[in-house]
């Protein structure tokens, strides 16, 4: 089985797909996968964060191209805790006035794209959440002023191929 994946992942790569990430993520397991198995299979994290219970959590992003980000939980023992896909309706109700720009990365990951309005005098950070529509991309959209913290959350279609 393992041989078939990985030749399936060779022939996907090809194409520039990033379904090998998904098989990957599929296959660790909570309270039995090690830090050293997600690293093999996804390689390094986009970025490394160490909680205050000593847990550490790693974020992997699938942006600009893809619709997922998984932050993956570790024990202080290097156990995989929790495999949780955050690019959701819940994490982004989570996202409220106020938080700054790291808040907004630990709950949601790395942006797909950064934008500054400069009549607005705002920063836009954009997730692309749905490219599933061959003829638009959604992208879910956070708000920051001059501080960097949150002003408003939205939603922006792009329209493809006019």
């Amino acid at each position: 089985m393992k041989r078939i994946r990985t030749l399936l992942c060779g022939v996907l790569a090809l194409f520039g797909l990033a379904a090998c990430e998904e098989f990957a993520i599929k296959d660790l397991r909570p309270g039995v996968s090690t830090g050293f198995e997600v690293r093999d299979r996804l390689g390094p994290p986009g970025i490394e964060w160490r909680n205050g219970d000593g847990t550490v959590t790693w974020e992997y992003s699938m942006q600009p191209a893809g619709t997922t980000c998984y932050l993956i939980t570790l024990d202080a023992n290097n156990v995989v805790q929790a495999v949780d896909q955050v690019l959701t309706e819940a994490q982004f109700a989570r996202i409220t006035p106020g938080l700054d720009q790291t808040q907004v990365r630990r709950l949601i990951g790395k942006p797909a794209k950064t934008t500054f309005h400069a009549l607005k005098q705002e920063t836009v950070h954009d997730w692309l959440i749905d490219n599933s529509d061959r003829l638009a991309l959604v992208y879910f959209n956070v708000y920051f002023d001059q501080q960097g913290r949150v002003v408003r959350t939205g939603r922006y279609t792009e329209r493809l191929g006019n």
